[in-house]
């Protein structure tokens, strides 16, 4: 790949994060046992306050995952997620926010507590 080619796929990888849910939803006869969050613009951020995101505000992360997901959950899917679901998702949803700076912290922290061999 050219370099033009690597920094688009690497910035698609970027902007997608797959969820998988510990207590599936069902809509009908369709179980969702996984959500794909695409990392939002501006648009979908409107009305919302990037401190809230940050902090993961339960009321923010139930309104952003509506307007980020596929498949798109509806208001009271998003209401009836179950507390370890919407922790997990909350932690992807600021994961898009996290600076190159506090990315190398978190790698650096993990390659620490990894085993050496």
């Amino acid at each position: 790949m050219t370099d033009p080619q690597v920094a688009a796929a690497s910035e698609n990888k970027n902007r997608f994060e797959t969820v998988t849910l510990n207590t599936p939803i069902i809509r009908g006869e369709t179980t969702i046992d996984k959500l794909t969050l695409r990392k939002p613009k501006g648009g979908e951020l409107r009305g919302l306050t990037l401190q809230d995101i940050l902090q993961t505000d339960i009321g923010t992360i139930i309104t952003l995952v509506q307007r980020i997901s596929d498949p798109i959950l509806i208001k009271d899917e998003a209401d009836n997620l179950e507390a370890d679901d919407l922790a997990e998702i909350g932690g992807t949803i600021r994961g898009f926010f996290m600076t190159a700076s506090e990315k190398k912290a978190i790698e650096s922290y993990v390659a620490g507590l990894m085993p050496t061999t």
